[in-house]
């Protein structure tokens, strides 16, 4: 692989054979790349692969320790954000941060509002200018408008048009699609799109493939800190991509194992939270996954959390190895066999500046805590041990969970329940956020766990996952199962047609 070397525009920032290295880490090793006006350049690699040292070399957070950042085909030094941002360099984060109780234009222009005679600030003019500002978008948002209560979609807009605000020529976009829905997602592209059409360099940061190959150009892909390759998206597949990321084919990204299904573990009747969902009913059985589809908002999630007992049901009942579980007792159900690895693995399934070891061990407490006090030397034991199981890579068991990255962190979420030695395991979005290598590591996981007797329920909005993991498939649609599919006639269209209510169960 080569680096572009047609005739044609000169790129407006690049970074040349540029390493930086953390101590005895070397987080990137002779890196070069190029960013060229009225395209979208996409950023691959798997966590620990370099990108996100990279992005802050680029925003002047780093300062490489060899190598050049060339603006406009010349050398230049960023000693800070500052430097950056007045060079026209703006980073989009996945989470942007408004001020929650200015308006919409006063975030843009915070300490830089038009001014009226005797130093008074114009309310008029600034308004206007954000008004421009959307309008260049091609977005319709009320500039009075409190950032408070603004979806995490319309924030990024804010933060896009803050940046166009500086005359920024080039927007570095870090995961930005993660929190938002398909329509939100959509419009999102709409406004990248106008971006590239009125000459911006983007930089497009995803583990979502199929979002690089829609809305990218060129795509520059990093393995372990190094350069793997920068070339055109036209032609590619997502196993090529794939391939230079991992080092290796991925043919067995669902390394699903057949498992001939035992007795029903799991089994939940006529089920009802009111105005949440209505009469669902299914069975999990030992040595099977079964893949719970739909659209965001179906009930899903809402589901798993009732089965384990965090919100109560209103009608139904739950039932593990045939036993009943109390209504609203997640300690009922963890006892009886139950575990739940929740969605938002930050703010629900890890305390972050709890260490890793403290993190696995919390789900043991019952074992490792004795007339009130801490056998410290169990934790570490037990924490050590389910860390070597799933393979987490930390510096240090000791050091917070907060420096692990993505795929790491759902590692210690997994080993914390997998620790309880659970007959049920329920999994919600296992895989979203991480890399396609550490998908496949999750993936054989679960089957390996569904080998080994465990009962798997797994919540997933990516339909090649659902396809390839569940040995069925049920679907949910405004709260209701509305379709429940064999794994030998599971398609994308069947899945979707019943998710969008077009198919009956």
């Amino acid at each position: 692989m080569t680096q572009r070397s047609d005739t044609g525009p000169s790129p407006v920032l690049a970074l040349k054979d540029v390493s930086k290295s953390f101590g005895a880490v070397r987080a990137l090793r002779d890196v070069s790349l190029e960013l060229f006006p009225g395209e979208v350049h996409a950023l691959a690699g798997e966590n620990g692969a370099g990108k996100s040292t990279l992005i802050k070399t680029l925003a002047g957070v780093h300062r490489p320790d060899a190598g050049q950042v060339l603006l406009d085909g010349e050398p230049t030094v960023f000693h800070g954000p500052a430097d950056a941002r007045d060079a026209g360099i703006a980073v989009i984060y996945q989470e942007p941060t408004l001020f929650p109780d200015l308006s919409i234009a006063e975030n843009i222009f915070m300490g830089r509002q038009p001014r009226r005679a005797l130093g008074r600030i114009d309310h008029k003019a600034t308004n206007a200018a954000t008004l421009a500002l959307m309008q260049r978008l091609g977005v319709e948002l009320d500039p009075d408008r409190p950032a408070r209560g603004l979806s995490i979609a319309d924030q990024q807009i804010v933060e896009i048009a803050k940046a166009l605000s500086f005359d920024a020529r080039v927007l570095i976009m870090d995961e930005p699609t993660a929190a938002l829905t398909g329509s939100e997602v959509a419009r999102l592209f709409g406004v990248v799109r106008t971006l590239r059409e009125q000459g911006a360099a983007v930089l497009f940061i995803s583990h979502r493939l199929e979002e690089i190959f829609q809305i990218c150009q060129r795509v520059t892909t990093l393995r372990d800190g190094a350069w793997i390759s920068s070339e055109l998206l036209d032609g590619m597949t997502e196993d090529d991509l794939v391939r230079r990321m991992v080092g290796r084919d991925l043919d067995e990204l669902y390394p699903k194992q057949e498992v001939q299904a035992g007795e029903v573990a799991l089994s939940v009747r006529r089920l009802t939270r009111e105005g949440v969902f209505t009469d669902v009913s299914f069975e999990v059985r030992r040595g099977e996954i079964v893949g719970l589809a739909g659209l965001v908002g179906a009930g899903r999630t809402e589901v798993a959390r009732a089965v384990f007992g965090v919100d109560r049901w209103d009608a139904g009942e739950v039932e593990v190895d045939g036993k009943a579980l109390t209504n609203g007792a997640p300690s009922t159900a963890m006892a009886a066999g139950l575990a739940l690895v929740p969605e938002d693995r930050r703010a629900q399934g890890l305390v972050m500046d709890m260490s890793i070891e403290r993190n696995i061990g919390l789900t043991g407490l019952r074992t490792t805590v004795k007339a009130g006090l801490m056998n410290r030397g169990a934790e570490r034991s037990r924490s050590l041990d389910w860390a070597v199981k799933l393979q987490v890579k930390y510096a240090r068991i000791a050091d917070a969970v907060s420096t692990l990255s993505g795929g790491n962190q759902q590692k210690v979420v997994l080993a914390k329940w997998l620790a309880t030695g659970p007959k049920v395991l329920i999994v919600d979005e296992p895989t979203r956020g991480i890399d396609v290598g550490t998908k496949a590591e999750v993936h054989r996981l679960l089957s390996q766990l569904a080998a080994d007797g465990v009962a798997v329920l797994m919540i997933s909005s990516d339909l090649p996952e659902v396809l390839g993991m569940a040995d069925r498939v049920l679907v949910m649609h405004e709260g209701r199962l509305t379709a429940e599919i064999p794994r030998s006639e599971a398609t994308e269209e069947s899945v979707m047609a019943a998710a969008t209510g077009r198919a009956a169960a």
